[in-house]
């Protein structure tokens, strides 16, 4: 089918006007401004400006799809702005521009080899479309884009040089300049321009998608008749296989399951802490084992005692996959909960499901499109769900709530890694304070609490790094407040965890004079900020 030139085209010069407006835009929202709302509404004005250059997307069932998907992680970056929301953001409106050119039924391996292709391509894409008009114009007799550049190149350098030298000389012309308040080109001018490039190949790869016409099939391998010494080999390795992951795993129900009292000097602590990780690579390697090993439809894979045996190996590794999962709980049990234990728990899972699937596979002779898009779906629902969720403050809470110093059976309380979380362990240090018993405990998580609320506040004072999410936070700590007044921390140099430097710790028995003892005077830096 002929395509149009690119200059008959009514809509290419709209997407040109689209892009400058949101380089500017970007400017104006990111340059020397913390990411806040401002990283949603960026998002929502790129998915308007798809939509007026690409009305037929709302039409189509793929890409209105993907253009709502697009839609809702936007709105999650104004709640919770993020860089696994910004990336699935990213992902949805670029597989909404390619679906006009993309075939029905494309499987999540072509539609990988798109997006490495748009990404790739879209480096160069305003350079080719300039070159592009460039030639075009050539053909038409006109002036290329870049020889007109050239052109341009002496009388704007030259007229910007001559106009400074008269601002210095005439304090009208110079006032006339201030009022237009241009940007200084001070230091942070290439800086500044390199960011004005990359905004400019980011919205312009969703402006002019590259296509990908043809994609790479999976590679097949025939398959050929198993020989018996083959087969007999993988046979022989599932028994031995089954067996060595059932004294594992029988190990595992005696000790760890049950908690009976382990025999010598091995403690229960040693015992569940030391083969999380490694046990997860075991039931890695055994599902590639299976993928290798037993293809769906081979002779192997037929014979009704091999898939018996990988069906209770499977079954093993499951069981491996939830001792791993114990495991993990435990060690947070008795020291805390991070951010980076919780993705590996969802890591776990994502593992066991991973095997489910390969087995699944192999029953039902699924091919491996089948398997590639039912993996990745998973993920990026499981993804989708994380992207929305405060793991911090999940953490957060959860130490809190397990902490020594609190009655749990957790180890002693980190506020050093409290105050490394910032904001989402606000709520959790006012629970804290409001309920302990300890005023050395209060004094430093006073301490945190109000080094977090600060910059908090100040960040919440500027609508570009507002957030509602820290807003929700703000206005709960100011109810808590008000129920019971928290008492602000004396002044002095402190530790990153709270702790006091050079000074006795003073009673909270009596607040001091001066200290602040009523809602008001501890929430007022909230009430400055409730407008948003």
């Amino acid at each position: 089918m002929h395509r149009p030139p690119l200059l008959s085209r009514a809509s290419f010069w709209l997407k040109a006007a689209l892009t400058i407006g949101l380089i500017a835009l970007a400017d104006f929202l990111f340059v020397w401004r913390l990411p806040g709302v401002s990283l949603g509404l960026f998002a929502l004005a790129g998915i308007a400006a798809v939509a007026l250059t690409r009305p037929a997307l709302l039409r189509e069932r793929r890409g209105g799809l993907a253009l709502a998907a697009a839609a809702a992680f936007a709105l999650i970056l104004v709640d919770r702005p993020g860089p696994l929301a910004w990336l699935l953001f990213g992902l949805s409106l670029t597989i909404a521009v390619l679906s006009a050119r993309t075939p029905s039924g494309e499987t999540v391996w072509g539609w990988m080899q798109r997006l490495v292709v748009q990404g790739a391509i879209s480096l160069a894409g305003p350079l080719l479309d300039l070159i592009r008009l460039s030639r075009l114009r050539r053909r038409r007799k006109g002036l290329p884009a870049y020889a007109l550049l050239v052109r341009l190149l002496m009388p704007v350098i030259g007229g910007a040089v001559f106009l400074a030298l008269f601002a210095s000389a005439n304090p009208l012309i110079s006032d006339f300049i201030d009022r237009l308040a241009m940007p200084p080109l001070g230091d942070d001018f290439i800086p500044r321009v390199l960011f004005w490039g990359v905004v400019l190949i980011a919205v312009w790869s969703v402006m002019r998608p590259r296509g990908l016409r043809k994609t790479i099939a999976l590679p097949t391998r025939k398959l050929a008749q198993p020989s018996a010494a083959m087969t007999t080999s993988v046979t022989w390795s599932l028994i031995v296989f089954n067996a060595v992951f059932a004294l594992q795993n029988g190990l595992d129900l005696a000790f760890l399951w049950s908690g009976a009292p382990l025999p010598g000097d091995t403690s229960l602590a040693d015992y569940a802490h030391r083969g999380a990780y490694p046990l997860i690579v075991t039931a890695l390697l055994a599902g590639l084992f299976v993928l290798i090993a037993l293809q769906p439809g081979s002779d192997t894979a037929r014979r009704p005692l091999v898939r018996r045996l990988v069906v209770l190996w499977i079954a093993q590794n499951m069981l491996l996959v939830a001792s791993s999962l114990l495991r993990t709980a435990d060690y947070i049990e008795a020291y805390a909960l991070t951010r980076f234990r919780i993705a590996a728990m969802v890591w776990m899972v994502l593992v066991g499901l991973g095997l489910l699937l390969i087995c699944w596979r192999m029953l039902r002779d699924k091919s491996a499109h089948w398997l590639i898009n039912a993996n990745v779906f998973a993920a990026l629902g499981v993804l989708t769900v994380i992207s929305a969720i405060d793991l911090g403050a999940v953490a957060a809470a959860w130490n809190v709530r397990h902490a020594r110093e609190v009655g749990g059976r957790g180890v002693e309380l980190d506020l050093g890694y409290l105050r490394q979380l910032g904001d989402p362990a606000l709520v959790s240090l006012v629970q804290l304070e409001q309920t302990s018993d300890d005023p050395r405990l209060i004094d430093r998580a006073a301490a945190v609490r109000t080094a977090i609320m600060a910059d908090m506040t100040a960040r919440q004072s500027e609508w570009r790094s507002w957030t509602w999410r820290n807003q929700r936070r703000l206005n709960t700590v100011q109810a808590m407040a008000r129920a019971r007044p928290l008492v602000a921390p004396p002044a002095g140099q402190r530790d990153w965890d709270g702790w006091l430097l050079g000074a006795p710790l003073p009673s909270y028995a009596d607040p001091a004079p001066g200290v602040a003892s009523t809602p008001e005077q501890v929430t007022s830096p909230l009430t400055s900020t409730a407008g948003g």
